[in-house]
């Protein structure tokens, strides 16, 4: 028996088809070839079109298709993972009326802010677990002040897996988790917040279907099923957010289990049976794919948005590809010979209060440093800034033993991985995951094709596990300077 897994990137669309027996990936598939861009109309602003996400995800399933090592006739189940916290709005014919404002806009800042003081802070952190910020519900009201004519046609907004379920299935459903990331979910009352709903204006139809996140949320429909080769009817049987997919993927699902990725952004994902928030929204807590009124399970994300775009940045910069530039800063010592980034530039920073800090290159010296300078400079910005939030998550009493990461992204860079353990001062579990696998194998669950958890990920295996060198207190003064140039800035 096969399952589908699509992982809805910002970058770009990746699948995989993966054996529920074995629960290993047969064959998998990236659309497009290039990282797909963020438009930006003005500074701050990020979006993309969600039927441009829908045409690719199609391209990528008939890619894996003709790879031929399959029957796509033998799927039995679909699972969507995607990139949290973007605005979906469509009419009542199911037609998207406006590009997705995603996950890195931050036109919405001053909206959420204002509605937590009207809210009241500690009413809206201890039911929400987060200001309203600049997430889902607080782009859902920048539109109603600003394009009321869109607002007024939308009939049901959504997060992105909704949009790419409803596209698959022609049914429009969401979960308790997907409205937590929007910060439209009551904790306290296991319900759609009526203290959000009621602040914003917003009437409750404009709000899908709420389903457990392990459930049927539609059946492929005739016409989609013949153009992607796939047997009609067969159920979308979950959808979650990159980040606690990622954290499914890497079989984290119980309290005191730590996750972590380093792609376009960086996050530490950290579960947890408590209602935690941290006083100034800088760590936000959405519930987890395996949260329920029963048995809470609470993920809380730390984001930090300008990361692994920032290195991608310098690789189009200097023409040069990741493993050239990870060998070339290898070649560099420690602390970069006093050369410090701050890659802060993909828009408001969560750990910052939503500040805007930029990026930065600080103390060049022309005489001395190089372009491995900049790699290595660049690799070790990131992983400070990974301990910047990691200190905000041990003020409230997340102490982390060991992180998961998949062998993906940065942690593909040997020498990123080792930075992070030795300035974190916590071991790295490495794994082979990947986010449409684990897509898949939630597909599993769902469909109750898995009996449970366990069972969907008994065969996940542990590459290596990297501990902190004997070197590692040198990083304490690295990032001790390093934080004292950000502090500058905020």
């Amino acid at each position: 028996m096969l399952l589908l897994g699509i992982d809805l990137g910002t970058s770009s669309i990746k699948v995989s088809v993966v054996d529920a027996d074995t629960q290993q990936s047969i064959a998998s598939a990236q659309y497009p070839g290039e990282e797909v861009t963020i438009t930006s109309l003005q500074t701050g602003w990020a979006e993309q079109s969600p039927e441009m996400w829908w045409q690719n995800i199609k391209e990528a399933v008939k890619k894996v298709n003709a790879a031929g090592k399959f029957d796509p006739k033998d799927i039995a189940a679909i699972g969507i993972a995607y990139q949290m916290h973007g605005l979906v709005l469509v009419d009542k014919q199911q037609k998207v009326l406006r590009d997705s404002i995603i996950w890195c806009d931050s036109r919405a800042v001053e909206t959420g802010n204002a509605a937590f003081k009207k809210i009241g802070e500690q009413r809206s952190l201890s039911a929400l677990l987060n200001s309203p910020g600049n997430f889902t519900a607080s782009k859902l009201s920048w539109v109603k002040e600003n394009e009321p004519t869109i607002f007024e046609r939308s009939h049901k907004m959504m997060l992105p897996g909704d949009f790419a379920a409803m596209k698959l299935t022609g049914e429009i459903t969401t979960t308790s988790s997907a409205l937590s990331e929007g910060i439209l979910w009551d904790f306290k009352e296991d319900e759609l917040s009526k203290d959000v709903m009621n602040c914003f204006g917003f009437d409750e139809k404009i709000i899908p279907e709420v389903k457990p996140l392990f459930s049927c949320h539609g059946s492929l429909s005739l016409e989609v099923a013949k153009e992607l080769s796939l047997k009609p009817g067969i159920p979308v049987s979950y959808k979650a957010g990159d980040q606690l997919n990622n954290a499914l993927s890497l079989n984290v699902f119980h309290p005191g289990e730590v996750a972590a990725t380093a792609g376009t952004s960086g996050v530490i994902y950290a579960v947890t049976d408590g209602l935690y928030f941290d006083k100034l929204s800088r760590v936000n807590a959405f519930a987890h794919v395996n949260h329920s009124k029963a048995e809470r399970r609470v993920g809380v994300l730390l984001c930090i948005n300008g990361t692994g775009i920032m290195n991608r940045w310098i690789k189009d910069l200097s023409a040069t590809n990741y493993n050239e530039m990870n060998k070339q800063a290898s070649q560099i010592q420690p602390g970069s010979d006093g050369l410090f980034v701050l890659p802060f530039g993909n828009g408001a920073e969560r750990i910052f209060e939503n500040k805007i800090v930029g990026a930065h290159l600080l103390h060049i010296d022309l005489n001395k440093h190089s372009k491995a300078h900049v790699f290595r400079a660049i690799q070790e910005g990131i992983v400070f800034s990974f301990r910047y939030g990691l200190e905000i998550m041990r003020e409230s009493g997340i102490q982390p033993s060991v992180i998961r990461v998949g062998r993906a992204n940065m942690f593909l860079s040997d020498l990123f991985a080792s930075v992070f353990v030795d300035t974190t001062n916590v071991p790295v579990e490495l794994y082979e995951n990947d986010g449409s696998v684990g897509a898949a194998l939630g597909a599993g669950i769902g469909a109750d094709i898995f009996s449970s958890p366990k069972e969907a990920f008994s065969n996940l295996k542990l590459i290596k596990r990297i501990n902190p060198s004997p070197n590692a207190g040198a990083y304490d003064d690295f990032y001790g300077k390093w934080k004292c140039e950000l502090l500058k800035f905020l």
